[in-house]
């Protein structure tokens, strides 16, 4: 009996060793299943593209740009620098070689849209058509059409197109709204002129204000690998719904570094509306400065959160004034909806057309409050901004934005720039000679006038020696700043 179980015991370990015998039954249910799985989810992908690819367009751009004082043999690049930036997808701008005389140049870029209806309406990026004296599409069949441009809305860095046909294949635009972070998210795009490639990814983060891109911000964060000539595709759901509009990506190199941004398609509806009614965004104004709640700002104000959005300074003659808002005045709702921040209220602000009455719920020595303000036109000149700061570790500065009450306050009227609101003791910025107060007119002989543009500088040169234009009372001098 003994060598009988001893000889069976023998027999298994063989079977097993040589994989012809006992398994477990639970773990091969168990890659059963995965596997299953794996395939359910390539049969989504799979179903999504061939139901939204016919509707994603290739589109190439051309524009007449003079030479530049250099002149010479045009030669495409990939990258600026290797230094961190947020790269446009536009296509392949050049750069000259000395040598040559001045003279004209066709551009050429090229991107991606999307069609919105079936008589050929297309949404893609501002980026990609806006300055263009020519535009064609290709769809997936190889059909090719010129487009005419309806409008741009350089603000959003949105665009409709549109070409001369009827019963073309269209995408149903979703509601980016229901959009959680985690949820599956596919891209549709030309990278790098390869037509109709879809990648997968999820969604990273919702949200996303105050990268320096465009003037209204609220960008859907994703992994989804997305490439020079993706900008203007589509971002689907597993629906095949547009849920954003592809538009940038944070790179070292220029390519894909698993960052990438989209325009939520709730914000592109009401672009899309204007552009094709007005061919143009016509924009509403409160008239005021706002920045977001701190603590510490929360707790001076005798508030319990941070939710909501503090104003900082009402403009003179502006609605805001004529409806009794005050400075200190913390802005909680408009028309009954949450303010989470400065950057969702003046995006609210902004996609609601002037002449409109919207209330405000405000809390005002701590007490609430309900404001009704009748919005006016926005002009370039009246933009409610947000009352920014910004701390730039590297170089020892905290930033602010300019307003005209500073200015006036400071002695900077009329004066373009970005005030210096900190300088640590010890940084490279005091050894510099910087104070509290002064005004920093360029960096690297760019012109910076937002915060946002002053730090997006800064940082493409982190690491380097920084030329400062910088204005104290009336004198105004350079000085560098240059890294340990």
């Amino acid at each position: 009996m003994r060598w009988k179980l001893v000889s069976t015991l023998i027999a298994c370990a063989f079977m097993i060793a040589f994989g012809t015998g006992i398994t477990n039954p639970s773990s091969v249910m168990a890659q059963d299943k995965g596997l299953e799985s794996l395939k359910e989810t390539g049969v989504a992908f799979r179903s999504v593209a061939r139901k939204i690819s016919p509707a994603v367009v290739f589109i190439k751009s051309e524009s007449e740009v003079k030479q530049p004082a250099a002149g010479g043999i045009p030669f495409p690049y990939d990258s600026p620098s290797g230094d961190d930036f947020l790269q446009r997808f536009f296509g392949a701008p050049y750069q000259h070689r000395p040598g040559k005389p001045h003279g004209k140049r066709r551009e050429v870029g090229q991107g991606s849209g999307f069609l919105i209806s079936p008589d050929g309406y297309i949404l893609t990026n501002n980026h990609v058509v806006g300055d263009s004296d020519r535009v064609s599409v290709q769809l997936l069949d190889g059909r090719e059409y010129r487009a005419e441009i309806i409008g741009t809305d350089p603000g959003s860095d949105l665009a409709v197109i549109k070409v001369d046909e009827s019963d073309l294949p269209f995408l149903q635009l979703g509601d980016s709204e229901k959009l959680e972070v985690g949820d599956w998210v596919l891209a549709v795009g030309n990278p790098f002129g390869l037509s109709h490639t879809l990648t997968a990814g999820i969604v990273s983060a919702k949200g996303r204000s105050g990268i320096g891109l465009n003037d209204y911000e609220d960008f859907i964060q994703t992994d989804a690998a997305i490439n020079p000539g993706n900008s203007g595709g589509p971002l689907v759901n597993l629906d095949g719904e547009v849920v954003g509009i592809n538009s940038a990506i944070f790179s070292r190199s220029g390519g894909y570094m698993g960052i990438g941004f989209a325009i939520p398609v709730n914000m592109a509806k009401n672009v899309r509306d204007q552009l094709i009614e007005h061919g143009e965004v016509r924009r509403g104004r409160l008239g005021v400065y706002i920045q977001d709640l701190t603590p510490d700002l929360s707790e001076s104000f005798g508030l319990k959160n941070t939710q909501g959005v503090l104003v900082s300074q009402v403009v003179e003659d502006s609605p805001a004034e004529n409806a009794g808002l005050k400075s200190g005045d913390v802005i909680v709702q408009i028309d009954g909806d949450p303010v989470d921040d400065a950057s969702a209220l003046r995006n609210r602000v902004s996609l609601t057309a002037p002449g409109t009455q919207v209330s405000l719920s405000i809390i005002r020595d701590g007490e609430a409050k309900q404001v009704k303000v009748v919005l006016a036109a926005l002009d370039s000149d009246k933009v409610d901004q947000p009352d920014k700061t910004a701390e730039v570790a590297d170089s020892g500065l905290t930033m602010r934005q300019l307003t005209p009450a500073l200015a006036q306050q400071l002695g900077y009227e009329g004066e373009e720039g970005v005030l210096v609101a900190g300088v640590e003791p010890g940084s490279i910025a005091e050894r510099a000679g910087i104070k509290r107060g002064s005004l920093i007119l360029e960096i690297n002989q760019q012109q910076v006038s937002t915060v946002d543009e002053a730090r997006r500088v800064l940082r493409d040169s982190a690491g380097k020696a920084q030329l400062l234009l910088v204005k104290i009372g009336e004198a105004t001098q350079y000085v560098v700043l240059k890294p340990e």
